[in-house]
């Protein structure tokens, strides 16, 4: 391997590694709003689940939306842009995260003062981007998930370059990733009950 394809790696890497830190941050702040609230207020798993899930996703996607906006983009450039970057780490983040939080023994029915309750959500979240990074990587590598929002930090305005985005398509696949994430969410802690 030469010193440029060395060079190169390490950059895809480390753009890679800062993506999917990015997507865990998204998450785990929707996750454990999520779990934490189910949980204060006695929702049942299930329903505990649904909202850590839900919470994820806007959380997820608004840590992509909001500094695109305040970069000068309009909503009608950054919606498809946060979509067509961020839906696929944020399914598999949370499919992983969810099924782990639930196969771990008593970990849902822990208080918010139990230390199983942290330590299952802590090592969840760690596996969860273990798993999401390959995912990331393959989509980066090819010009697609977090590559497509990459150039448009600090764009200001412009539009020019954007890439070809079909909203009504994005959003459509976006719906559908979190109704299958929530599907198997729900079948996790149903099984697990």
């Amino acid at each position: 391997m030469s010193s440029h394809d060395h060079s190169a790696m390490t950059s895809l890497n480390r753009t890679v590694t800062l993506a999917t830190v990015h997507c865990l941050t998204g998450c785990a702040v929707g996750e454990v709003l999520g779990l934490a609230l189910g949980t204060a207020v006695g929702l049942s798993n299930t329903l505990t689940i649904v909202l850590a899930i839900l919470l994820a996703f806007l959380f997820g996607y608004s840590f992509t939306v909001v500094p695109l906006l305040r970069s000068g983009l309009v909503l009608a450039v950054v919606l498809p842009l946060a979509l067509a970057s961020d839906t696929f780490s944020i399914t598999v983040m949370e499919i992983v995260d969810n099924l782990i939080i639930v196969a771990i023994p008593g970990a849902m029915d822990a208080g918010l003062d139990d230390r199983l309750f942290w330590g299952s959500l802590a090592v969840a979240l760690a596996i969860a981007f273990v798993a999401a990074w390959p995912v990331n990587r393959y989509l980066i590598a090819r010009g697609r998930g977090h590559a497509v929002v990459h150039g448009f930090h600090g764009a200001h305005g412009s539009d020019e370059a954007l890439p070809e985005l079909r909203f009504g398509r994005l959003a459509v696949i976006g719906i559908g990733a979190v109704a299958l994430t929530v599907g198997i969410g729900v079948v996790g802690a149903l099984l697990a009950a």
